[in-house]
């Protein structure tokens, strides 16, 4: 009897679903203290394996064989997600299953076993500079904060940054006097980007005008570039939005975004007889494969390389 009692008064392991994700949480935390990954990389990790711990409803993530995780892959294609989003849901998988295998909790990776789907390369959407020059100037006098508004998408095409990279600028990061700036990109890797005359100009006219009035809102000074109306730093999902609205003011297509202006940014370059190289640094491109999608924009260019140089053209 006291043997019986004993067995029942013994704690229970605890349920296959509770450890998933206290491996989830455990990853979460490992990929941002110690592999220092972007706050944006260790988010969009967290969405797509929340998704995996949906589709394992309740089962134990150890144990699952290779039709198992070929079954979760049909999954999130009957999700109707689009190819990119399908390969970087896979990519998560693996990642974490790797962590996983490094704690000791799985003896073998078989989520590498994965084929990813093979993704058409698309040609990057970009905006014409007639269409930039009109876009970065849709911010006018009798808009709120135009000035700030102005800067941002001045500094947006200048430096090929993307969203969140300009929400995070600080005003020691803008070395107006010298001309660039350094951003910090994914991983927190610092790289240096020139800036034109006319972006120099929209922020020493945004840091002069409506910069102090926007800090005074806040209880201390902030040390970020770009401020909301409370004097707090200009979220990246805002500054979205005031581009999608000066986009739709000049009749850009709507598709519009900031990466449309990091797009745009390379092509322009590279069209404009920049070296691929320094167009990966300036862009902080950990491999120039990435980069390399931008010269089959400007087949202009192309052509006239091989006018110039092919014996039969």
């Amino acid at each position: 009897m006291g043997g019986s009692r004993r067995r029942l008064l013994r704690p229970r392991p605890p349920a296959a679903s509770q450890l998933g994700r206290a491996w989830l949480e455990s990853f979460l935390h490992y990929a941002a203290a110690e592999c220092h990954l972007a706050e944006n990389t260790v988010a969009a990790y967290h969405r797509d394996l929340r998704h995996f711990f949906q589709w394992l409803e309740g089962r134990a993530v150890v144990g699952l064989s290779i039709r198992d995780l070929a079954d979760y892959a049909g999954w999130l294609h009957g999700r109707k997600l689009a190819p990119a989003s399908l390969a970087r849901h896979l990519v998560s998988l693996k990642v974490f299953f790797r962590y996983l295998q490094l704690e000791g909790a799985l003896q073998e990776n078989l989520a590498e076993l994965l084929g990813s789907q093979k993704l058409w390369q698309r040609v990057p959407k970009i905006l014409s500079p007639e269409q930039i020059d009109r876009l970065l100037e849709g911010p006018r006098g009798g808009d709120p904060f135009w000035r700030r508004d102005r800067a941002m998408l001045e500094l947006l095409y200048a430096t090929g940054c993307r969203a969140s990279e300009l929400s995070h600028l600080r005003l020691c990061d803008v070395h107006l006097e010298e001309t660039y700036c350094v951003c910090r990109g994914k991983g927190n890797k610092e790289r240096v980007v020139p800036l034109g005359r006319r972006a120099v100009e929209a922020v020493v006219a945004y840091r002069e005008h409506e910069r102090p009035v926007l800090a005074a809102r806040a209880p201390e000074e902030p040390p970020w570039v770009l401020l909301s109306c409370r004097g707090r730093r200009l979220r990246r999902e805002r500054i979205w939005e005031q581009l999608k609205f000066y986009a739709s003011r000049i009749g850009a297509p709507p598709e519009a975004s900031p990466h449309t202006l990091r797009h745009s940014f390379a092509t322009h370059l590279l069209a404009g007889g920049a070296d691929l190289r320094q167009v990966q640094a300036m862009l902080g491109h950990a491999s120039i494969a990435t980069t390399q999608v931008y010269t089959h924009v400007d087949t202009s260019r192309l052509k006239a390389v091989h006018h110039k140089f092919h014996p039969r053209a």
